[in-house]
């Protein structure tokens, strides 16, 4: 058990009704700039702070913990995604680390629908006319787009989130659901949306609309490449809202250029917040700033599972999402 009160540091602000009950059992440090840290500033955080809270903002590759002696022994990550910690050199270190799992399935299915909806029915297109005084006015052809409902949607990960869309579309849209899974989903998850497990490249040539909902990994790095995308349909659109190394931003910029498929939805980004070259200037890609957790209902829930985890640190109990190495 901890003794006293813990110094705490949050790499980037949380929503203030969480800061506030934090405060109350721990000396808190904000970044008041509420700007991604350098390497060095998360070093002096390892070794001055009892716990740290980064975010995906934080890069922590096993460079930083190199040679660390760490006053910290836990990281409570602010997000379910945990790839841009070095997992396994946190542990050599004596670091465990925690996530927020299933307090943001919702509003992530909700901005990965909103991107399908918005790349087939070019909605970011027409806003974007109607707001440069370009509109002369209704006419029978005019910005025609896709039609979502009835259409076939192929989600890749069929985790908590694919899942939670799968349903919101075919319930919502009439949608059918292909999905391609390290392994079958239940029969419970499955069988009430009719949901086919199918390969790959059988999921790319069959989908209107393919969403990305898989993990970072190494063998998921660029899973959709020029190959993949070559695999589409010419009227298809593909939506991500997992992690942005998953795709081949360059390879994707040149099928839109070259009409490959048709158009693309994108909340996440390899180099977030810069864009691959080209992708800003291609009408037919929506691009939104990373929001897909961004509800203050979630953003609440991911602070408050953080600090389960970090109260059950402190008690010296099993921490309720702890990160394996793998």
């Amino acid at each position: 058990m901890f003794e006293g009160r813990p110094k705490i540091v949050l790499t980037r602000r949380w929503p203030e009704a969480v800061e506030q009950e934090l405060a109350q059992f721990a000396d808190v440090i904000t970044n008041e700039a509420d700007q991604p840290l350098s390497a060095a500033q998360l070093r002096e955080a390892l070794v001055k702070a009892d716990i740290v809270c980064p975010t995906v903002t934080d890069p922590m590759p096993a460079s930083l913990f190199a040679n660390l002696s760490p006053k910290s022994l836990l990281l409570a990550n602010f997000g379910v995604g945990f790839n841009h910690i070095d997992v396994q050199a946190a542990a050599e270190v004596g670091i465990s680390v925690t996530n927020t799992p299933g307090v943001l399935t919702d509003a992530t299915a909700e901005i990965a629908l909103t991107l399908m909806l918005m790349s087939a029915r070019r909605t970011g297109e027409g806003e974007r006319q109607v707001r440069a005084n370009q509109w002369q006015g209704w006419a029978p052809t005019h910005m025609l787009s896709s039609q979502v409902t009835g259409k076939t949607l192929g989600i890749v990960g069929m985790g908590r989130i694919g899942s939670a869309l799968a349903r919101k579309a075919h319930f919502g849209l009439d949608m059918q659901i292909l999905y391609t899974n390290r392994s079958p989903v239940a029969d419970a998850v499955a069988q009430p949306i009719g949901a086919q497990h199918v390969p790959l490249e059988e999921l790319l040539a069959r989908s209107d609309f393919v969403s990305l909902h898989c993990p970072s990994t190494p063998q998921t790095h660029h899973l959709i490449d020029a190959s993949a995308l070559a695999q589409m349909q010419p009227h298809a659109h593909l939506i991500n809202t997992a992690r942005g190394e998953v795709v081949d931003e360059t390879a994707l910029v040149t099928a839109l250029q070259n009409k490959h498929i048709a158009g693309a939805g994108l909340d996440v980004y390899e180099a977030e917040p810069e864009l691959a070259s080209g992708l800003r200037e291609l009408q037919q890609v929506v691009l939104l700033p990373h929001m897909g957790s961004g509800t203050v209902e979630t953003r609440e829930a991911m602070g408050r599972c953080a600090l389960n985890n970090i109260k059950a640190y402190l008690a010296g109990e099993e921490l309720p999402n702890l990160v394996l190495p793998s």
